[in-house]
């Protein structure tokens, strides 16, 4: 049976209509007109993930809670693009561990204005409709499909909050407007020994979704280019009348796994007109990256932060009228000095967060984030440093994530034999050691050394 009438919301038009609207719309420069163009979508973020691959990051805390870049958490790059892009009625599912996520979005992220029906509101599972948690996906939006029904949207946005990019959503809506989809999924290019990762996307001419395979061992490539493939990112637009149809149906069937990916899309395009649309295009207000991560691995999540000190990053973190936002307690500037002794402070390409302090040692090509400190004639090469980390006097660390909290005591190597690192800590497949939050070091190590008092404003998770 073909359903596809009931799903058209406009006559299909020519994808140059996205791209025209959105020069013109560039040329106030502003957020008004995409604000008042999406007051009729909701926005679902899926943040319940346990992130088992990133653990130990994900010890105490949800992936999209864990910090990134320095200042910010992953989540805030989602709901940047979000803030943006006039998308301001937005749920965020939470799940496991959620209490430092649920901090972060009340700390940061109250900025909109419930009065004029704006919202970031945070859903743990209701069991509405049993006795069940989010159990996938397509079961996390289904769980919670009163809350969007209720509230009478055109247009339901699913995204992750576990992901790094930048992307104006707006954009994608339009065009999914244009062509009156019932989904739209957002895709990128990627190298075909990569796509088995992802869900392989096939599509015609008019860039109308024909197959969907999520994860298949044997990816198809590109018509045009052996060596690549359309994937998605996991992005979606969909009319909600099309998408409560589809998530009830597929409740009930009892051979789905509730997965968008491996249930839904492909059930859909065979009933519905579906829509890929390409990431990184002309259409919108972000500057032409094309950066995406999934940084759901400890080499993953090391290399994106490494990116970021590359002389050129592949992510534009400075666009102007495209901000991260985050939240950001009350700090002093970083900050070098001489040591005790009297020697200076070294820094080479690096991230220095505010309330860093480092104090005669040496830091080269690394990340620190909020109240770090390091010691005189301590050295940090290629690594990730979290909140109120403190390195000590002829500490070496190099390679390393170390989590919040974690006092290095003096003379302490970390980084520089893998055999010895394996005994205490977590050590990736690419040789990256991960020092857990709050770890204490034997009394061999520090008995003469005074741990840090930390702040008393140190945030949770």
């Amino acid at each position: 049976m073909n359903v596809t009438t009931p799903y058209c919301q406009t006559p299909a038009q020519p994808l140059l209509t996205a791209t025209l609207f959105f020069q013109a719309l560039s040329i106030f420069r502003g957020k008004q007109a995409a604000i008042m163009f999406l007051r009729d979508v909701i926005t679902v973020i899926l943040a319940g993930g346990v992130g088992t691959r990133l653990h130990p990051l994900t010890a105490d805390r949800a992936k999209p809670a864990v910090p990134f870049a320095g200042k910010y958490r992953i989540i805030d790059f989602t709901l940047s693009n979000c803030e943006h892009s006039g998308l301001r009625r937005i749920l965020v599912l939470t799940q496991y561990k959620s209490h430092s996520l649920q901090k972060h979005l009340r700390d940061g992220w109250s900025i909109f204005n419930p009065a004029i029906g704006e919202y970031v509101t945070v859903v743990p599972p209701q069991m509405r409709t049993g006795d069940s948690w989010y159990e996938s996906t397509a079961d996390a939006v289904y769980q919670n499909l009163y809350l969007l029904e209720r509230n009478e949207a055109r247009d339901i946005v699913v995204l992750s909050g576990d992901h790094v990019y930048r992307m104006d959503y707006a954009a994608m809506v339009h065009n999914h407007r244009s062509t009156g989809a019932a989904a739209t999924v957002a895709c990128m290019e990627v190298p075909i020994r990569e796509a088995s990762s992802f869900g392989v996307v096939g599509v015609d001419s008019s860039h109308r979704v024909i197959e969907f395979q999520e994860k298949p061992a044997r990816p198809k490539s590109l018509p045009y280019d052996q060596r690549r493939a359309l994937v998605s990112m996991g992005v979606y637009v969909f009319n909600a009348e099309a998408l409560s149809d589809m998530l009830r149906r597929d409740h009930e069937n009892p051979n789905s796994t509730h997965d968008f990916g491996t249930d839904v899309l492909p059930r859909m395009l065979t009933e519905a007109p579906v829509y890929a649309y390409q990431f990184g295009g002309a259409a919108g207000r972000v500057s032409v990256d094309r950066y995406w991560r999934d940084v759901g691995t400890i080499d993953s999540f090391y290399q994106a932060n490494m990116e970021l000190l590359h002389a050129r990053p592949p992510m534009n973190l400075y666009q102007k009228d495209w901000p991260i936002r985050t939240f950001e307690r009350r700090s002093p500037p970083a900050r070098t000095a001489p040591g005790p002794n009297g020697s200076d402070a070294q820094l080479f390409n690096s991230i220095l967060s505010s309330g860093v302090v480092v104090s005669g040692g040496i830091v080269r090509n690394s990340v620190l984030s909020p109240h770090v400190r390091v010691d005189e004639g301590a050295v940090v090469i290629d690594s990730v440093l979290f909140d109120d980390v403190r390195i000590g006097e002829g500490a070496r660390v190099k390679n390393c994530i170390i989590d919040k909290g974690v006092y290095v005591p003096p003379g302490t190597n970390i980084g520089f034999d893998r055999y010895e690192d394996q005994q205490r800590f977590t050590v990736s497949e690419n040789g990256v050691t991960v020092v857990p939050k709050d770890y204490r070091f034997d009394s061999e190590f520090d008995e003469s050394a005074e741990p840090p008092k930390l702040s008393l404003n140190r945030q949770v998770g």
